[in-house]
């Protein structure tokens, strides 16, 4: 079955569908990662997305379901440019194919995904709509528009818990909560390495409601950005400043410099991939690191905020990667701190974990 990604600015590509059918929109981001394409479907954070996979080959190490990061498929559409008819893992399960099929990921293959990361890198990102239904340009453009007048839904009570869970050891020495804007199976088995007894809490949890747990310190994960539900995040988050001791990740990061007061910009292209080089100024050495966003804080509104200091600069833009303020006990990290190793922990969450011993 034929299949097309139709752009905003009216650039089309034209594929074969595989796994689920009909029309699909949403804002159209690349991934420059040569692995990880189920950790990318999974992950809560690419909820609404129109993905684009540059590496060309794809499926040729097929599914197993332990390297899920939820238990869902969150994307609207996934644009490859081949699968592959076998797979080869001794921990897959099932093939990619089928994985696309289950989950009604609307799929397109056999795409020029070269041309279209150029045409996305000159042009940034925007939004797109994949469909299997229509290829009328026109009609295309006209939907697309209509999609981008409707009101904004929040995507975070379908991503979110809906009431807490705990997780790790009982009367642990470390007692963690986390605010659950997408959190990831792999960010969690981090915290689980730690001996960290973790209380997962559904995105709206008041501020009154996560100090009456009296837990050590918060961990905001990352999650979707530019969620209109970000907003009831952040006025609770408000109230936490100075009382508690708190990470954010990725969005959880920028949900806390917005509490903070800092100002949040959109990126003409996102940072997503895994060789994304950042600069820590107390090091002063380069680090490696897995990104996955396309907002980022102001820079000189966050050097505004008295007793805040920027700790990591991006390498290639200089925008902002890390901040810290030992005065309140807050970390905030634009990256994500995935396990560099098995049964490693990210220097990220050792970092937290050294100044809730403080």
């Amino acid at each position: 079955m034929k299949a097309v990604l139709m752009l905003e600015d009216g650039k089309s590509f034209l594929g074969e569908a595989l796994g689920g059918t009909g029309e699909r929109f949403g804002e159209v981001i690349f991934n420059t990662a040569v692995v990880g394409y189920q950790e990318m479907m999974t992950s809560p954070a690419n909820a609404g997305k129109i993905l684009v996979l540059t590496y060309p080959l794809i499926g040729n190490y097929g599914i197993a379901p332990k390297f899920n990061e939820s238990k869902n498929v969150w994307l609207a559409g996934l644009i490859i440019k081949e699968r592959s008819r076998i797979f080869s893992n001794w921990q897959a399960q099932t093939s990619f194919d089928s994985f696309v099929k289950e989950h009604n990921l609307l799929t397109i293959s056999k795409v020029d995904t070269r041309t279209l990361a150029v045409h996305l890198r000159q042009k940034g990102q925007m939004l797109g709509v994949v469909s299997t239904s229509t290829f009328e340009p026109k009609e295309l453009l006209a939907k697309i528009d209509d999609f981008r007048k409707k009101k904004a839904e929040s995507l975070l009570p379908k991503i979110s818990l809906e009431k807490p869970l705990r997780l790790g050891k009982n009367k642990a020495k470390l007692s963690l909560a986390i605010l659950d804007l997408g959190i990831t199976k792999s960010m969690i088995r981090q915290l689980e390495i730690l001996g960290a007894e973790l209380t997962i809490l559904p995105y709206h949890t008041s501020a009154q409601d996560i100090l009456r747990l009296k837990v050590r310190g918060l961990i905001i994960s990352h999650g979707p950005e530019e969620d209109v539900g970000l907003n009831e995040v952040v006025a609770n988050v408000k109230l936490l400043i100075g009382k508690i001791p708190i990470l954010g990740i990725s969005t959880g990061h920028q949900v806390l410099c917005r509490a903070l007061g800092a100002k949040i910009t959109k990126l003409k292209l996102g940072h997503h991939g895994v060789n994304y080089p950042i600069n820590q100024s107390a090091s002063y050495k380069g680090e490696i690191t897995v990104q996955d966003h396309s907002c980022v804080a102001d820079v000189d509104s966050l050097n505004k905020i008295k007793g805040v200091k920027i700790t990591g600069f991006n390498l290639n833009d200089r925008t902002v990667e890390e901040f810290e303020s030992k005065k309140l006990k807050l970390i905030g990290v634009q990256y994500l701190p995935v396990s560099p190793g098995f049964q490693e922990v990210n220097a990220a969450f050792k970092k937290f974990i050294k100044m809730l011993g403080k």
